[in-house]
Order: C-alpha cells, then sequence, then structure tokens
C-alpha cells in the first residue's frame, strides 16, 4: 500500500479508533475514583443500548437525531465554516414543521402532512442559518459568534411563541395542541406489525430512512457535484477557489443555508415522530452533540452515521446507567460526550505523529532528497 494511502487510513479509520478508545479509557478511571466497576458500568452501558429491543429502538432514535446535526456540520466545515448555531437551527426548523401541521385542513392524509412538515422544518431551519451566513458573508462578522447568539436568540423565541401564542388552550404547559393523527410519522414498530413483524414498541420512527436518504444526498452533493467540488474548494484554500473564478460569498449562502435546513429535521424525528406536539427544548443537546459527531466521523456522511450510533449508545446507555446504578447520575453522558469531544477534536492529532513514524515512515530516498511528512 503506498504511503499517502496508508495516511489516509490513519487519518480516517486509526486515528478517531485511538481517540474513541481514550475517551473510554479516561471514563473508566472516572468510574473507578466513584466506585464504580468500570466493566460492569460498560456491561450495563451495552445491555441498555442493545440488550433488547427497546433499547435498540432508542439507541437508533437518539442516533437519527446525531446523523442530522452531524451532516449540518460536517456541509458547513468543507466550506470551511464553524457552524454553531445547530442548536437553534434545529429549534426554529421545529417552528416550521409545527405550523406546516398546524395550519393545515386535519383532515388531509398523511401524504400531504409529512412532507408539508418536511418542507417546514427544512425552510425554517435554513432561514435561521441564512441571516449568520449574511452577516458573514457581506458583512463580515465571524460565524461562530453569530451562530452562537441565534442560539440564544432562537430560545428566546421560541419561549415567547410557545408561552404566548401556541400554548394549548387550558394548558399550564408550554406545548402546543397535539398534531393530528394522519400527520404523524409512523413508528417502526407499527411498519414491522403491518407487514407482519412483532417488535417492541420504541419512539423509532421513519425518520432513520430520511436520516439516511440526507446522509446519501449530501455524500452525492459534495463528492459528485460542480457545487460540491466548489464548496470543498473553497473550504481547502478560499483564495485559490477566488482565483478560479468561485464566489465565495454565494458559496457561504448556500452552505449556511442547507446546513440549517439538515439541522432543523431534527424536528421531524422528535416532534413529527415522536412527541406530536410542538414542546419546549426538544433539541437540547443534539446541535451541540452534532459538532462531536461531524469531527468523529471526520465530515464524511458514512463516518457520521458510524459516529452517530455511538452517541446514540451514550445516550441510551447513560439511562440505563443511571437507573440501575445509584452513584451514577443522567450526567455521566454528558461527561463521557464531553471526553469524546476532548479527544477527537482538541486532541485529535494526538497520537499522528506516531503513527506516521510506525506505519507511514517517509522512504529513505525521500528522507535523503529532503522530502518532509
Amino acid at each position: 500500500m503506498k504511503r499517502d494511502n496508508r495516511i489516509v487510513w490513519i487519518n480516517r479509520l486509526l486515528l478517531p479508533l485511538l481517540n474513541i478508545l481514550t475517551a473510554f479509557a479516561v471514563t473508566a478511571v472516572l468510574f473507578w475514583i466513584i466506585d464504580v466497576n468500570p466493566m460492569e458500568a460498560a456491561e450495563v452501558l451495552l445491555y441498555g443500548a442493545f440488550g433488547y429491543e427497546e433499547g435498540i429502538g432508542y439507541t437508533i432514535y437518539y442516533a437519527t437525531n446525531f446523523i442530522f446535526t452531524g451532516l449540518a456540520v460536517a456541509v458547513a466545515f468543507h466550506a470551511g465554516l464553524f457552524n454553531i448555531g445547530g442548536e437553534g437551527q434545529a429549534y426554529v426548523g421545529g417552528l416550521g414543521a409545527g405550523l406546516a401541521i398546524l395550519m393545515l385542513d386535519p383532515t388531509l392524509g398523511a401524504w400531504v402532512f409529512i412532507p408539508a412538515s418536511i418542507i417546514g422544518a427544512l425552510i425554517f431551519g435554513g432561514l435561521w442559518a441564512l441571516i449568520p451566513a449574511y452577516l458573514q458573508a457581506y458583512r463580515g462578522s465571524h460565524i461562530v459568534i453569530t451562530t452562537i447568539m441565534f442560539n440564544f436568540l432562537a430560545a428566546s423565541f421560541m419561549v415567547y411563541l410557545m408561552v404566548h401564542v401556541l400554548r394549548d388552550t387550558g394548558q399550564m404547559t408550554p406545548q402546543s395542541e397535539l398534531f393530528p393523527t394522519n400527520s404523524w410519522m409512523p413508528f417502526m414498530h407499527d411498519v414491522a406489525a403491518g407487514l407482519g413483524y412483532s417488535i417492541e414498541a420504541s419512539p423509532l420512527n421513519l425518520s432513520i430512512l430520511l436520516a439516511l436518504v440526507c446522509a446519501v444526498l449530501v455524500w452525492f452533493f459534495l463528492w459528485q457535484t460542480r457545487w460540491g467540488f466548489a464548496i470543498r474548494a473553497t473550504g481547502k484554500n478560499g483564495s485559490a477557489a477566488l482565483y478560479a473564478g468561485i464566489n465565495p460569498k454565494h458559496i457561504i449562502i448556500v452552505v449556511m443555508c442547507i446546513s440549517g435546513a439538515l439541522a432543523g429535521l431534527v424536528s421531524i424525528n422528535e416532534l413529527v415522530g415522536y412527541q406530536h406536539r410542538l414542546i419546549m427544548d426538544f433539541h437540547l443537546g443534539y446541535g451541540f452533540g452534532g459538532i462531536a459527531v461531524a469531527l468523529m466521523g471526520r465530515n464524511h456522511p458514512l463516518g457520521i452515521i458510524l459516529a452517530a450510533l455511538l452517541f446514540g449508545t451514550l445516550y441510551q446507555g447513560g439511562a440505563e446507567l443511571a437507573f440501575e446504578m445509584s452513584n451514577i447520575s443522567r450526567d455521566i453522558v454528558v461527561v463521557m460526550q464531553g471526553l469524546v469531544i476532548l479527544f477527537c477534536g482538541a486532541l485529535d492529532y494526538m497520537y499522528r505523529p506516531w503513527l506516521i513514524r510506525h506505519l507511514a515512515p517517509v522512504p529513505k530516498q525521500e528522507e535523503l532528497s529532503g522530502v518532509a511528512i
């Protein structure tokens, strides 16, 4: 295998694997410090995530949200943009999905409601990302700062709407009226029952298929189209892309709108597929978790799917840990996520020099000619 190919495998496979194992090793030390057997904790976590049908359903249900937000971060990252606004874009995307359902005739069929809610989530999520994109492209405001600010704006905006505008009549809880049953995204256990199979009920719904379709579309868009080439060229070298005739302002606008739209689809899984009404804070954790998912998945759709499954495992398995072990709280999931983010983000290349030195050394003739790594 050529040295360049070995370096690709090191960056895409070995580095993420070692970083994840390091994060788990540190987590094991933390368990030991709080007097928890790490092996028992791992067994409980894996059983909660994959040991029974309902647990598997919850794991994939959580993973679906992370696929959407991971893809959102990855699309922006390929253009050299760091979209931190997935939380706000997912939240406002939920508003678009909810309004699309609540404003339609409740007697309409699912073939109208579900596409309408998807379109509403895409449009509202994309429009919420459009404003920071415009500020970056035409006013020079940094995308990281503006997207973080827009997370807080989205939270305040949704609180006002849920409390004063969309709250169901006669309810103290800030939530909308229940969506019509014919607007619900079908549950997987209902689909399986219709096909003659019996599986345990869980929140898992057909949104997982939508997430996988989005992953394929993102791959095709970024690696098989002229727009995708322009986006990746801008992310690799903006000056060279500009010299080649690519307008970076247009790229910023297009990429951020796509990124926000993908984040908005979290609401299809959460609201249309499970909660069946607009509720407060359905998005919490998925936007920021998507950053780690994209980093772990090396901003490639296949890697993002695998990383999202890992985070879904942590979510569901962490809940099982908190239930089974009295000295572990649900916050252990946040700790594990933080360690994964630390080692896959801030310390991403900690092992790279060692791996390159031993698995892809510079050939002797290149060393003699002065070629650097």
